[in-house]
């Protein structure tokens, strides 16, 4: 990990390895802008896969193939980069870095063993990515930090250095410094040239770094020490014995491993500083599949078989952690193979858990696996195998969507899923033409299928289809998406589905009377309308005396009552919260029937209505919000302002972060996704729950019925 550089063969051809102990999973995370895209271009180039790296602005980056992605100019999907570096098979997830697209990530972290922060030297530690390491933290995955760009003209390595320190706390320090045209070593007191280019060039270090140093080195020492499992290694430091190389190198490796100690290594990838430290760092000390904890498994009736390990001979398991749809070759599925080994020419039966709530139902089919491929960015290339461990890509698996799980048609398991973030930015699309429709019915059931952070309504109250997104970037990218596939559609004002309800007590006589030859219509009923407290829903009372209406018929007018409380009175909206009772009324031994009662029924409601006081209810959510408290007075101005009451506020569990409990109409939160990012520079998150429906001000009702 200290600057052992090696060259490769034929690193660019696709290789399948057929032992998990040589393979690396490495996932990079980090701000949108940080470069991780161009690190994954430089690293690529210096394995030998690439002849020559790509431009992010150019749009020629084997990992932002996407069209989204190369007119944003920034990742908007995870891509999967091999290369080979010393024997061992480096997979390099790319995952993109902006916010609306955290489910990519979440992806990438499943599928990776370890993962590599990237941080500019210019910009700073973004909340979002302490919130990533955090999750890594919690689960124990090994982490390193890279400080990229060292070239920009604002870059500061030293200060970004300190700045992640103070970010991700204990256990971060840099193994490198940079110097003019290189790095040095800590450990190894040397220094690494690249004027040339990659490789390096070793050699003695200019004695002011030396010095400059010292304190970093000390520093480093100390905290190797620290997490070493040799007790006496302290001691021997205090007392001034220069503790051999191999040995820190080698405590240093094992406690990245375990996940408690994170070097920081400094990178500029236009000038190919720090590559072949981060390829020989994530070869050595990062971990294989052999010592990563499998995801909790279960057979079809809910039992944990066997436990299961990276083992090429073991029963298979596989996850689809990502699908797309290639205008070539149709739905692509990223695999990431946990157990056993997938063979083309094969059965394999595919399971999904279901997620009704986003339009995915569960499913249960056996398909058969023609070909599988190692994917480059958008290029598949053909393997022989995918063992234990790696990644893989399959084509024309018609029923796979990301989480399901990949097993032996006689040995049928089910992978739990993973956690995803809930889309909280509605957008109402809708077919410029009848013709579209059905195109739009298609390429959305394969959006959903590809992406769990899409969730489809369709709102039976609205008439509208609302697609639920992460941000307006996510929207961007899914409408782009839709339209390719040769749908034209537009997108209209979201609409919020209210109550109707009786503000105070109304009394009316329904009256239905008809005779035109042969048998005529003939009913009556008064009514009582009496409001009901929020949530008592619908009561209908029966008080007629005397037969006035038979007793048959007392539930027809019930049925029409019910019928016209879903039409709506005064705007169209369903009526809530009211108590109906039938007092009087009348009926013919001829022309009384059950469907004179219902539309007597009907009639009754809508008089009670005319000459009564009808209001209108909205919908309000219990919004939680979770802040920085430097946005706290921020916030809870803007919750006011939305028309929120406060329930409360109170200390997160993490140091520095608030939670705020409110009340918020959901007219009021249509765009909060979009501006609670832009209040909270993008650190803060929300989730929502219905509460209840409370009056409408008066002030705007008449926007709403109008």
């Amino acid at each position: 990990m200290a600057g052992k550089h090696t060259e490769n063969g034929d690193a660019g051809a696709a290789v399948a390895v057929d032992d998990p102990a040589k393979v690396r999973n490495v996932v990079l995370v980090g701000p949108s802008g940080s470069g991780k895209t161009t690190l994954t271009e430089a690293l690529l180039t210096a394995a030998g896969v690439l002849s020559r790296a790509g431009s992010v602005t150019e749009g020629t980056t084997v990992c932002d193939h996407d069209p989204a992605a190369v007119r944003q100019q920034r990742s908007v999907g995870l891509s999967v980069a091999p290369l080979m570096h010393d024997g061992v098979k480096i997979n390099l997830i790319d995952t993109p870095g902006y916010a609306d697209f955290v489910g990519e990530l979440r992806a990438g972290l499943r599928a990776a063993d370890a993962a590599l922060f990237v941080v500019c030297a210019a910009e700073g530690v973004d909340a979002a990515t302490v919130a990533v390491w955090e999750e890594c933290a919690a689960v124990g995955m090994p982490r390193a930090v890279i400080v990229a760009r060292l070239d920009h003209q604002r870059a500061d390595p030293e200060n970004e250095i300190a700045a992640c320190r103070d970010a991700f706390g204990a256990g971060v320090l840099p193994l490198y410094l940079p110097a003019k045209n290189g790095l040095v070593g800590l450990i190894t007191q040397r220094f690494y040239d690249y004027s040339d280019g990659y490789p390096p060039k070793m050699g003695e270090p200019d004695p002011a770094d030396l010095e400059r140093m010292t304190e970093a080195r000390n520093e480093l020492i100390e905290g190797i020490i620290a997490e070493s499992e040799d007790e006496t290694l302290m001691d021997r430091y205090l007392a001034g014995e220069d503790l051999d190389q191999d040995i820190l190198i080698a405590d240093l490796e094992k406690a990245v491993a375990r996940g408690s100690f994170h070097p920081v290594i400094p990178v500029c990838s236009a000038t190919g500083v720090g590559l072949a430290e981060v390829l020989d760092g994530i070869k050595r000390a990062f971990p294989s599949p052999l010592e990563h904890q499998l995801p909790e498994v279960t057979d079809p009736n809910g039992k944990a078989p066997e436990k299961l390990r990276a083992d090429p001979d073991g029963p298979l398991a596989a996850e689809v952690v990502r699908t797309a749809v290639d205008s070539y070759v149709g739905r692509v599925s990223l695999v990431r193979v946990f157990s056993g080994t997938l063979r083309p020419e094969r059965a394999v039966h595919v399971s999904g858990h279901g997620m009704a709530e986003r339009g995915h139902e569960d499913h249960d089919v056996d398909e058969r696996v023609a070909h599988i491929y190692s994917p480059l960015g958008a290029t598949l290339r053909e393997v022989p195998y995918c063992v234990a461990g790696d990644l893989c890509a399959l084509t024309k698996v018609g029923s796979a969507e990301t989480g399901d799980t990949v097993s032996a048609p006689e040995h049928p398991l089910l992978m739990a899923p993973w956690q995803m973030p809930e889309p909280l930015l509605p957008v109402a699309v809708v077919a410029k033409t009848r013709s579209d429709e059905d195109t739009m019915a298609r390429n959305l059931a394969r959006l959903v299928a590809g992406d769990p952070t899409l969730r489809l309504e369709r709102n039976a109250e609205t008439h509208q289809l609302v697609l639920w997104c992460m941000g307006e970037a996510h929207a961007d990218v899914v409408l782009a998406r839709l339209r390719s596939g040769g749908a034209d559609v537009d997108t209209e004002p979201v609409k919020v589905a209210l109550r109707e309800t009786f503000a105070a007590p109304a009394k009316a006589k329904g009256r239905h009377v008809k005779q035109s030859g042969g048998h005529g219509q003939y009913a009556v009923c008064d009514i009582i309308v009496e409001p009901l407290p929020r949530g008592g829903g619908f009561e209908f009372v029966d008080k007629i005396v005397g037969g006035a209406i038979p007793n048959q018929f007392i539930p027809s007018v019930e049925k029409g009552v019910r019928a016209q409380l879903e039409r709506g009175l005064l705007s169209g909206y369903p009526v809530v919260d009211i108590r109906v009772t039938l007092v009087d009324g009348k009926a013919h031994s001829v022309d009384s029937s059950d469907a004179a009662f219902q539309t007597a029924g009907s009639i009754a409601l809508k008089e009670a209505a005319a000459a009564g006081q009808i209001t209108l209810l909205e919908p309000v959510d219990t919004v939680t919000v979770r802040l920085p408290d430097e946005h706290l007075g921020t916030v809870l101005g803007d919750l006011s302002s939305r028309r929120g009451r406060v329930l409360g506020t109170e200390a997160d569990t993490s140091p520095g972060y608030s939670v705020i409990r409110a009340e918020v109409p959901a007219t009021q939160l249509i765009r909060y996704a979009i501006d609670l990012r832009s209040l909270s520079s993008g650190s803060a998150t929300f989730t929502r729950e219905f509460s209840r429906f409370d009056p409408l001000p008066q002030n705007l009702v008449a926007g709403m019925t109008g």
